[in-house]
C-alpha cells in the first residue's frame, strides 16, 4: 500500500498507529495528547468509515497538523485488520519505530517516551498490565480474572515468558514488522495481539514489558466483551499449531 503524497525513501522517527471506529468525541483530545507527549512522533489515524463522522474531523485535523495523517477504510473489518493497514502504511513511509494504541485513552499517551526509549534495546516493547507498576482502573474483578487468566493461559500454551499477551499498547522496530508476512496474519481482535507477539518472539526478537495502567475508557461504549476474550484464547491453539518459524 503507498502512502498519499508521501516518498517512501525518507526515514521518520516513529508513527503511532490509531484506529478509530466512532470515536468522534475522543479523536482530538487524544491526537493533541500524542502529539504533545512526544514531539518526534508522527499520527496515522485509520477510520473504518465510522457513522458518526470521525473520519471527516481526522480530515480536518490533518489539515492544520502536518504531523497526522489519515488512512480511510471501506467499512469496519476488525481491529486487526486495521492495524495490519497501518503498518503496511507505516512501513511504506518509510518510519522507523511504529505504535499501536486505542484512541479512548485507555493507554497513556505520557507513556510513549518510554515506550520509545525502551525500544533503544528491545525490537518489540509491550505496555504491560501485569508486571510490578503495572494495573487497571475502573475494571471489575470479573474482568480483572478474565484478563490475567486470559494471558496466562495464552503463555503456558505457547511457552512464552510474557506476562501481559492480550494488550494493545505496542512499540514495533520495523525490522520486527517487515520479518512479519503481515498478509498471513490469521488473527483480529485480542488474538491479532497474542498472535504478533508470538511471531515476533519465535523469529528470535527482543521483547521487553515496561508497566502501564490501563484506565477504561472516558468516552464512549467499550468494545470489549467476554466473547471476543475467549474468541482470542480458542485461537491460542491455531497460533501453536503455526508455528510461525
Amino acid at each position: 500500500m503507498s502512502p498519499p503524497n508521501d516518498t517512501a525513501a525518507i526515514r521518520r522517527p516513529a508513527l503511532v498507529c490509531l484506529p478509530t471506529y466512532n470515536e468522534k468525541d475522543n479523536l482530538g483530545p487524544i491526537v493533541e495528547a500524542i502529539l504533545a507527549a512526544t514531539p518526534e512522533v508522527d499520527v496515522l489515524v485509520i477510520d473504518d468509515n465510522s457513522p458518526d463522522g470521525t473520519g471527516r474531523l481526522a480530515d480536518e485535523i490533518a489539515a492544520r497538523e502536518p504531523r497526522v495523517k489519515v488512512l480511510h477504510r471501506a467499512g469496519k473489518q476488525g481491529l486487526g485488520k486495521a492495524y495490519l493497514a497501518g503498518f503496511e502504511w507505516a512501513l511504506a513511509s518509510g518510519y522507523d519505530f511504529i505504535l499501536e494504541m486505542d484512541a479512548d485513552f485507555s493507554h497513556d499517551p505520557k507513556r510513549l517516551p518510554a515506550m520509545l526509549e525502551a525500544a533503544r534495546d528491545a525490537d518489540l516493547v509491550l505496555g504491560s498490565r501485569n508486571i510490578p507498576g503495572g494495573g487497571t482502573v475502573n475494571w471489575s474483578l470479573a474482568r480483572k480474572l478474565i484478563s490475567r487468566g486470559g494471558s496466562l493461559y495464552a503463555r503456558t500454551i505457547l511457552g512464552i515468558p510474557v506476562r501481559d499477551l492480550t494488550g494493545g499498547f505496542k512499540c514495533f522496530r520495523r525490522a520486527v514488522l517487515e520479518s512479519i508476512d503481515l498478509p498471513t496474519v490469521e488473527c483480529s481482535g485480542y488474538a491479532f495481539q497474542i498472535e504478533l507477539t508470538y511471531r515476533a518472539i519465535r523469529k528470535g526478537f527482543r521483547v521487553k514489558e515496561i508497566p502501564i495502567v490501563f484506565v477504561d475508557r472516558r468516552v464512549g461504549q467499550s468494545k470489549m466483551s467476554r466473547r471476543i476474550v475467549f474468541e482470542a484464547l480458542r485461537k491460542v491453539w491455531s497460533i501453536r499449531a503455526s508455528g510461525f518459524h
